[in-house]
């Protein structure tokens, strides 16, 4: 990178400075220098001035040279020129604040909020700023060598604004004095354009005419501080191999490689950096967060937002009674979560009040704030009085928003504003209205003030029928992360929102319209949920739609949408999540089964002496739910699934299980943890009266567990019949403890141990238990235990001699010929009672064949016979089918491998159907059946999310694109 022509970067000027005797000196030093930095060494003894003055800037990069100079000039007491290279550097410093100050000009300044937004961030980031300066100190006990500083934030969170002010904090000396001497400023959007760079190049591209002091910059990195906006947005991958890192200053390397070398400090080694970031499970943000790494957290916490509210109002009484309308309502506590929400939330409020209106009634939904707002921007502006107009703006603004959200596009471009129809003077409205503004990452391009009012005017868009336009921007090639839209979430919810006629009439009224599309998207909606038990793949789980019905809250639509609901799964995360679930599950009146999961919300969370207020409303919203379980009348399944709760939590849940009125038949536990180690829970159980199928999978079972389990079966109340413990680590070490459950006698007739590693040795234990007297067993599932052939000759002992066993179920283990002939043996005789006999995928081939042919004519009890997924073979399935055909064989239904047979074979399996019509053949593998599953996979593991909801199945098929919305495929550029 070329550097400034003055004589402040002449290296000849500096050496001519020198006698010819303190030139030689300055050679020695200069080659013992070389030598201390490890830097390649050339011969310099017989080399003039001018040949040394064009060497080094080829051999060696800029920061070294000079560091070099003055170490040398230091040590000859050339003061002169130390203060002149120390003068130099000082302008250059000052130099970095100008450049800084240029790119970081306050754009807020042209908004109206923008003015407010920095003076509030200035006044409550004080806790950010502490941190950010005791991180960069290196005499702080919190600081670290080569530290980053993560600052994460939701979306708006303020996150570039903290950023912005640090900045200027710097620049004006309030911050960093004597740490940071530069910095380098870089956001994801510049390096999204980016595929290679050299580090000398991404310093300088925001200096004039790319004219930086690179050699100052890089000659103490521990003064030097690289922000970096946006890490998540970032379109490369960054898992570079350590070997192709890169640590010279001035060559040119593919981004990746020229960031990982920057982050991990290849390259201005001792640097600092400040990194923001949305939460994400992206691996570029795991990569670089480092244990010695600091990371703050951006958010709005009550009391930040009661000082928003009264820098806002400038009236405490007006301020409070807003902050009490928001309080009462966890959506709209979310909602001011984020600054510029919040912004658009005290501005509806204030335009109410300032009208004398009842803003409790008239604001109560997101969907209400929005319409207000758009309404008050679009048409209260002075010489705005056509009411053609102002729709028009509208319908325009739409057309935008819907156009973006379906071509992943938040950031227009003036060709995108003027397809839609816009013109200059609109543009300037919708600037002035703040609903529309210039880009904070993208030069030259629009976007809405935040996500939420697009996604409004997306939902505005799908009733209005106006037709869906390709705007030029979302034809682009490459989308940044961010610009990736698929969750339409929000835009549903809002959908359904303005499906509430007085939230409606906020938008019909100011613009005189009505939304067409109203009437048929309800008779549609309803039709859909009442023909969802056809197809329950198109809902997998019901917290989207739940969002959508809690926004429109018409009492009677409601109920007609979950009238048909009989199995409901909810995920909840969060208070808001809680409220919005018991609003709508309390108007589901025939739901049958209710699958629930509480994450995150009591997760080592447990008071110390007497719970905080928001853990105290989290505790009311959860005895809320809980009451459901002996409240809802025709609730007969809970499935509770990748929950962590708290001992008051749990307490909470073991009193509605232990209630009188409770009429649960099956619970199910999935991936749960408890404070007590399910202790309180599995006493409440054995007070419970109506269970008669009890499920704890994918849970360690301790001593204590089992003895409890055991003294719920003792209890003579106890109506348990089927217990399953799949997939909880079990062994041999804890079949002696499984073979009690068993003798105890009691209700139990079925027990599942899938998925548990019990081992030969372990079924050994069972099979005499089994064979006890008091064990009443019907039913056997051991799917995927880990049994070989060692334990066969002992589970065909108790075929031979269980009176009640009925049922058994050796899917999924090594059992092989060998072992399988030791399992049907007993069948051949009249002491054996089995009905149901599952061995699929037990590495059988045509060998054992013969012998299962022959208990299929003899046995007269088997029903039910499933050999899938065995490599049975051409041969041994015409045995098989040659025994099927005989009118000694009882058998109901068979699973067979029935893929890659001859011709013969298959004549053979046409000759059984017509012969024995009624005889079912299997088809599914073991693990698509009922009962057969392992467990619901938990959705707050690292790495995991909650799963799609499929509710966009639901507007997607909506038959919209009528004759009055068709496509334009060449978008009109006509004013509406």
């Amino acid at each position: 990178m070329a550097e400034s022509d003055s004589t402040d970067f002449d290296l000849l000027w500096y050496l001519e400075n020198l006698s010819d005797k303190e030139f030689q000196s300055f050679k020695k030093y200069l080659a013992r220098k070389i030598l201390d930095f490890k830097l390649p060494q050339f011969p310099l003894i017989q080399m003039t001035k001018e040949e040394l003055a064009n060497v080094l800037p080829i051999s060696y990069e800029g920061q070294y040279i000079w560091n070099m100079l003055f170490s040398i000039f230091s040590m000859m007491r050339k003061e002169d020129l130390c203060r002149k290279i120390i003068g130099r550097r000082n302008r250059n410093q000052e130099a970095c604040k100008a450049v800084m100050r240029r790119k970081f000009m306050l754009q807020w300044e042209s908004h109206t909020f923008g003015k407010f937004h920095y003076k509030f961030f200035r006044d409550v980031s004080s806790d950010v700023f502490y941190i950010l300066q005791l991180a960069y100190d290196s005499t702080s006990c919190y600081s670290a060598n080569n530290l980053n500083v993560f600052l994460m934030g939701e979306r708006a969170s303020g996150k570039t604004m903290v950023i912005n002010l640090a900045v200027l904090r710097w620049i004006k000396g309030e911050m960093w004095q004597n740490m940071i001497s530069y910095v380098v400023h870089l956001t994801s959007h510049e390096i999204n354009q980016m595929t290679n760079s050299s580090l000398a190049e991404l310093i300088a591209k925001d200096w004039p005419d790319g004219q930086a002091p690179i050699a100052d910059i890089l000659s103490d990195p521990k003064k030097l501080l690289v922000i970096l906006e946006d890490l998540d947005n970032i379109r490369f991958e960054l898992n570079v191999n350590e070997s192709a890192l890169c640590s010279n200053s001035t060559q040119k390397v593919p981004i990746p490689v020229l960031l990982v070398s920057l982050l991990k400090r290849k390259m201005a080694p001792g640097c600092w950096f400040l990194i923001s970031s949305r939460p994400t499970r992206g691996n570029n943000v795991k990569t670089f967060l480092k244990e010695v790494d600091c990371c703050t957290t951006l958010q709005l916490s009550n009391e930040k937002r009661e000082i928003y509210f009264n820098s806002f109002f400038k009236d405490r009484q007006r301020a409070s009674a807003a902050l009490q309308l928001v309080h009462e309502d966890e959506i709209l506590v979310g909602l001011c979560r984020v600054a510029i929400l919040c912004w658009i939330t005290c501005t509806v409020l204030k335009r109410q009040m300032d009208k004398g209106r009842d803003f409790q009634l008239c604001c109560q939904t997101p969907t209400d704030l929005h319409a207000h707002f758009l309404a008050d921007a679009l048409t209260s502006e002075a010489g705005l009085t056509a009411n053609q107009y102002h729709l028009g703006l509208l319908k325009r603004l739409c057309l935008l928003a819907a156009g973006g959200l379906f071509l992943s596009t938040l950031n227009f471009s003036g060709e995108d504003l003027r397809c839609v129809g816009f013109t200059e003077a609109d543009v300037s409205v919708l600037q002035a209205a703040n609903i529309l503004l210039p880009s904070s990452t993208h030069k030259d391009r629009y976007k809405f003030i935040h996500l939420n009012v697009q996604e409004f005017c997306t939902a505005i868009a799908f009733l209005m029928a106006v037709p869906n336009y390709l705007i030029p921007s979302g034809s682009r090639e490459y989308k940044e992360k961010r610009e990736q839209y698929s969750d339409f979430n929000q835009v549903f919810t809002f959908i359904f929102g303005l499906l509430n006629a007085n939230r409606r009439r906020i938008l019909e009224t100011s613009f005189g319209y009505q939304l067409p599309m109203v009437d048929s998207f309800k008779w549609y909606s309803v039709g859909y949920m009442k023909h969802l038990d056809r197809d329950p793949e198109k809902l997998t789980h019901h917290m989207p739609l739940f969002y959508c019905l809690y926004e429109n809250r018409e009492e009677e639509f409601v109920k007609k949408i979950v009238d048909a609901l009989m199995e409901v799964t909810v995920y909840l995360q969060s208070d808001k999540d809680m409220m919005v679930s018991l609003y709508c599950l309390d108007y589901c009146c025939h739901l049958r089964t209710l699958k629930l999961s509480v994450q995150r919300i009591f997760q080592n969370k447990e008071p110390l002496i007497r719970p905080t207020a928001s853990q105290m409303k989290s505790l009311v919203y959860w005895r809320e739910i809980c009451s459901l379980f002996y409240t809802m009348e025709s609730l007969q399944e809970l499935h509770i699934f990748d929950n962590d709760l708290n001992g008051i939590s749990e307490r909470i849940l073991s009193k509605a299980l232990e209630h009188s009125s409770c009429k649960l038949r099956t619970l199910k536990l999935s991936y749960v943890s408890t404070a007590s180690g399910f202790e309180d829970l599995l006493k409440a159980l054995a007070r419970n009266r109506s269970l008669t199928y009890l499920s704890i999978n994918c849970t360690s079972i301790s001593l204590n567990m089992f003895s409890l389990l055991h003294d719920i079966l003792d209890e003579p109340t106890c109506q348990i019949s089927h217990l399953s413990l799949m997939k909880c680590d079990l062994r041999a070490s804890e079949c002696e403890e499984i073979a009690s459950l068993l003798i105890s006698g009691g209700s139990l007739r079925k027990l599942t141990l899938s998925s548990n590693p019990l081992r030969s040795d372990g079924m050994n234990i069972l099979c005499d238990a089994l064979l006890h007297p008091n064990c009443t067993l019907i039913s056997l599932v051991l799917v995927f235990c880990c049994l070989t052939e060692n334990c066969c000759s002992a589970l065909g002992r108790v075929l031979l001699f269980s009176p009640t066993l009925r049922q058994l179920d050796l899917c999924v283990n090594r059992l092989k010929n060998y072992g399988v002939l030791h399992v049907t043996f007993p069948l051949l005789f009249p002491t054996c009672q089995l009905e149901e006999l599952q061995l699929e995928e037990c590495m059988l081939t045509s060998a054992c064949c013969r012998s299962l042919a022959s208990v299929l004519t003899t046995n007269k009890t088997l029903e039910r016979l499933n050999l899938l997924q065995n490599h049975l073979g051409n041969e041994g399935v015409a045995k098989l089918l040659e025994s099927l055909i005989s009118p000694d064989c009882v058998l109901k239904v068979v699973g067979l491998p029935l893929t890659g047979l001859n011709t013969q074979t298959q004549q053979l399996l046409m000759t059984v159907k017509e012969r024995k019509p009624s005889l079912i053949f299997l088809s599914e593998t073991w693990s698509l059946k009922e009962g057969r599953e392992i467990g619901v996979t938990p959705a707050s593991q690292p790495g995991s999310i909650i799963p799609n909801s499929n509710l966009d199945y639901m507007f997607f098929k909506f038959p919209r694109m009528s004759a009055a919305m068709r496509t334009s495929n060449t978008a009109s550029r006509q004013p509406l």
